[in-house]
């Protein structure tokens, strides 16, 4: 597919604190998940990357990190192109993924930009990243709402937003479109229970024209967004990180779950993704789970997880 205006944004700012004990007893040291490598021979970050490099250019790539970990991400992302934004400091995830979106606004204010999470299993990739494409398709298609991958449940999962679906769209490939009707991040037993079939787990990757991102910002979340806004004409120039410094230091801390997306689920539209395996990996025994049902062997010592 040739799309000059697809940007990807890879999210790689998360510290992974879940599964800190398990990583540190592993390799001595603390470090987030994302850059680990847990199977093969690429990182969850390498991996992530390598995917969207597949839909959209290297250079049409903005990575976020933090930046106490930007040795590890140099490091990762040598020979790999594209754009390496530091955050200052970790203000949850609305403005961590419109940091970088400032940017892709700034280089192409016609882009449509794919929000890739760096830190969670996909398998098998290539049938990910046909959904993802027909998810760029969609978007086009679709007046001023954004695109959202979710996955089947399989079985009840307390700790990943839900997304209670609506109305059926019709289908693109495999993978069917639905009006969303709520959002619900981490229900608890109960509310789980109440939702029935109707739900698919929440990915976290979205597909988005990006004025249509910042519109829905600004409405919802404006004085993080007037940062953001005043910071843009900066991009490029000597003052970039002296004026990110002061921007990080009054910004407000919103999740782009809660604070966003549960606020304007008629902006949103649901991709069920079939045929794939999806976990985030919060957990050890995800982790050993996702391994046996793909038959892959750990690089770590394996009863660290309880593969066996």
């Amino acid at each position: 597919m040739v799309h000059p205006h697809l940007w990807s944004i890879v999210l790689a700012g998360g510290e992974g604190t879940r599964l800190a004990p398990m990583i540190k007893q592993w390799l001595g040291e603390e470090r987030p998940k994302q850059y680990c490598t847990f199977t093969g021979t690429r990182s969850m970050l390498q991996h992530t990357v390598d995917r969207a490099d597949c839909l959209a250019a290297p250079e049409q790539r903005v990575t976020v990190a933090a930046a106490q970990h930007e040795e590890e991400v140099c490091r990762q992302l040598q020979r790999r192109g594209g754009t390496l934004v530091l955050q200052p400091a970790n203000r949850d995830t609305a403005a961590g993924i419109y940091l970088p979106l400032t940017y892709v606004r700034a280089a192409d204010p016609d882009a449509t930009v794919v929000i890739y999470p760096s830190d969670h299993f996909i398998h098998p990739e290539e049938k990910f990243t046909e959904a993802v494409r027909h998810a760029v398709l969609a978007v086009e298609l679709l007046e001023d709402q954004l695109v959202l991958l979710g996955m089947r449940p399989e079985g009840k999962e307390l700790e990943y937003g839900h997304i209670r679906l609506d109305r059926h769209l019709g289908r693109y490939g495999t993978h069917s479109l639905w009006t969303v009707g709520r959002f619900i991040e981490k229900p608890g037993a109960q509310i789980a229970q109440a939702l029935g079939e109707d739900v698919l787990w929440n990915t976290m990757v979205i597909v988005a024209k990006v004025e249509m991102l910042w519109r829905l910002g600004m409405k919802i979340l404006p004085s993080m967004m007037r940062l953001f806004e005043t910071f843009q004409p900066a991009i490029g120039s000597p003052r970039e990180c002296q004026v990110l410094e002061g921007l990080y230091s009054n910004m407000p801390v919103r999740n782009f779950s809660s604070d966003l997306l549960e606020q304007a689920p008629h902006k949103v539209a649901a991709l069920e993704v079939s045929g794939v395996r999806w976990s985030d990996w919060g957990r050890t025994e995800r982790i050993a789970e996702s391994l046996r049902q793909i038959g892959k062997l750990p690089v770590f010592p394996a009863e660290l997880v309880g593969v066996a």
